[in-house]
């Protein structure tokens, strides 16, 4: 190590710095040989500063400053100067000055880099994944995971001003595989046995709240097996919280003050809470979807009852089979080509749509090859409900009610984004409200949690949950940030009866449940609290905050779409003795 001591950072150096004697360590970014003297970018996670090596101060110094290359790691000493008039650089926030090195030390070389450590490039994720050393240089990357610790700092800081807790929960626990895979940790000392790598720390914190810890928070590591895509990683980081003797509205207004506080401290902007709140139904009808994007309208709207009066066998025989016939208005798309419209028909095609019925709305009224079907009336009452004008055009999908509501969710995105109806600019929050409790499986032919088992069914629908499940509602809350489920939370069943029941709508019987989760079921006898909370995505809310699409932006070394790490080779093939001692044989 050197005998030196930095005194300053390369970002901060200023024109009030003139004629002081620095010293800085950093990184070789660039090399320029000017013909007598050689100038040097040094950078470090702070900035970058320019650095002069003039033959003046000597040979043996010259010398050592011409084997500098990119990436060696350096020590200089120097005094600061102004940089000449029409060199200085606005980009920079040292650009002003530079430094004239009279001391120069190569503290470690570097081979040649595969990729420039530099901001610009077409560099393909891959190499950058595998040399993820050098891509966590590059000065962008390291301001995004600066946002990040802010972030997480803001958060910290705010939970612990309302009395909140930090407390930490087991990552090494019991499988419960109600949602997604778990990830399977074989214990050595008890054979044939295994713990998980926890999804939540769901039932911990619930536990917690019986234990009277009132406020608890964590940020904490989660991790599920399951199929992954941009907004998934295996591993992942999850704001979770949990309060007791709450009801749904004091959660919602501790999370509205954090995410004002997360704006303010880290964004420097002001948002306006309380954010609205929309039902499931309604996200469900007018976006087809429970995270529906309010930057923009284009609702989509229900023309069943409206279409029975046509002739079109079509929509006919879906509505007759229990589908549906819904709709959105492009406005001003009616000048769209018939190469337009099949190529958003084969778009509704990935989301299980059979086709897309169209009519371009024109002075006369509906024109479209199927226009023949629709009488007059009935094709004024079709203008009416879709709020439609002269140069709209009119898409509609006919199926089952899922299956229109994912093909017109997803054509609704589309054109949003293709016609910029989207600002881009603007930071749209929402919670969603009113869930069903309950989802039926078709294939399985069983009822589903459509949150978790843990959550409460509201207190009205309780007398008929056996008879009537999917008229239950859910006290949970969904947080949507742009189209996005940026977490979601609910109130909690604290009594075991209820929670019985519950298990028992999903198929798990007494003895099951006290199998799987006994801890939890024998934890509610003993005076659990009403208790409460919600669970944040880290990764996913520094994602949309720095407007990214990939999440593997912001972590530091995240896995690949095939769940591995390019970097470390990770999975990777154990030894056959450690098998052994864990009494495992691959097949």
């Amino acid at each position: 190590m050197s005998k030196l001591k930095r005194t300053h950072t390369c970002g901060q150096l200023r024109l009030k710095d003139l004629k002081s004697t620095v010293v800085l360590f950093g990184w070789v970014s660039s090399v320029r040989d000017h013909g007598g003297l050689i100038f040097i970018d040094l950078r470090d996670r702070y900035g970058i500063t320019q650095v002069v090596f003039s033959p003046d101060k000597g040979e043996d110094f010259f010398k050592i400053a011409g084997q500098l290359r990119h990436e060696y790691v350096v020590a200089i000493q120097g005094m600061v100067s102004a940089r000449p008039p029409g060199t200085t650089n606005p980009d920079l926030d040292t650009g002003e000055i530079e430094v004239y090195s009279d001391t120069v030390e190569i503290l470690n070389r570097s081979e040649t880099p595969p990729f420039e450590v530099v901001d610009e490039g077409n560099v393909s994720l891959e190499l950058r994944l595998k040399h993820r050393y050098l891509d966590l240089r590059r000065p962008i990357v390291q301001k995004r995971l600066i946002f990040r610790h802010k972030i997480c700092q803001t958060i910290r800081e705010y939970l612990d001003r309302l009395d909140f807790v930090d407390i930490e929960t087991p990552v090494l626990t019991k499988s419960t595989p109600e949602g997604a895979r778990d990830y399977l940790v074989p214990s050595r000392v008890n054979l044939g046995k295994f713990y998980a790598l926890p999804q939540s720390p769901q039932l911990f914190k619930q536990i917690l709240m019986v234990a009277g810890y009132d406020r608890y928070f964590q940020i904490v590591r989660c991790f599920r097996d399951e199929d992954l895509r941009a907004q998934r990683q295996p591993e992942f980081t999850q704001m979770d919280m949990e309060m007791s003797f709450v009801d749904e509205g004091d959660i919602i207004q501790v999370i509205e003050g954090l995410m004002a506080a997360i704006f303010d401290k880290v964004i420097g902007k002001k948002i306006t809470i309380p954010f609205p709140r929309i039902s499931y139904k309604e996200a469900m009808t007018s976006y087809g979807c429970d995270a529906p994007d309010l930057r923009f309208g284009m609702k989509i709207k229900d023309v069943s009852d409206i279409v029975q009066k046509s002739e079109f066998k079509v929509f006919l025989d879906t509505i007759k089979s229990g589908g549906q016939v819904r709709g959105i208005n492009a406005n001003g798309c009616g000048s769209y080509s018939r190469k337009d419209i099949d190529d958003l028909t084969a778009f509704v095609g990935q989301f299980g749509a059979k086709g897309l019925a169209w009519f371009k709305v024109e002075e006369t009224g509906l024109s479209s090859s199927i226009a023949k079907f629709f009488p007059a009336d009935v094709q004024q009452k079709i203008q009416q409900c879709m709020d439609a004008k002269k140069g709209d055009l009119l898409l509609f999908v006919a199926d089952k009610p899922k299956v229109v509501s994912q093909s017109l969710a997803q054509l609704r995105l589309h054109l949003g984004h293709k016609n910029k109806l989207i600002d881009t600019g603007v930071f749209n929050f929402s919670w969603v409200v009113d869930f069903p409790l309950f989802d039926y499986n078709e294939d399985q032919k069983r009822y589903e949690a459509l949150h978790h088992p843990f959550t409460s069914p509201h207190p009205d629908d309780l007398p008929f949950m056996e008879e009537k499940p999917l008229e239950v509602k859910a006290r949970a809350y969904d947080l949507v940030l742009n189209g996005v489920e940026l977490g979601g939370g609910s109130i909690r069943i604290h009594t075991p009866e209820v929670q019985k029941r519950v298990f028992r709508m999903l198929g798990i019987d007494d003895e099951n449940a006290y199998k799987k989760f006994g801890f939890l079921l024998d934890a509610l006898k003993y005076g659990a609290p009403p208790h409460g909370g919600i669970a944040l995505g880290v990764d996913r809310m520094v994602t949309l905050l720095l407007q990214l699409d990939d999440i593997r932006e912001v972590i530091a070394f995240p896995k690949t779409q095939k769940a591995t790490c390019l970097m470390t080779d990770a999975p990777s093939e154990v030894d056959a003795q450690q098998l052994k001692e864990l009494g495992i044989r691959i097949v």
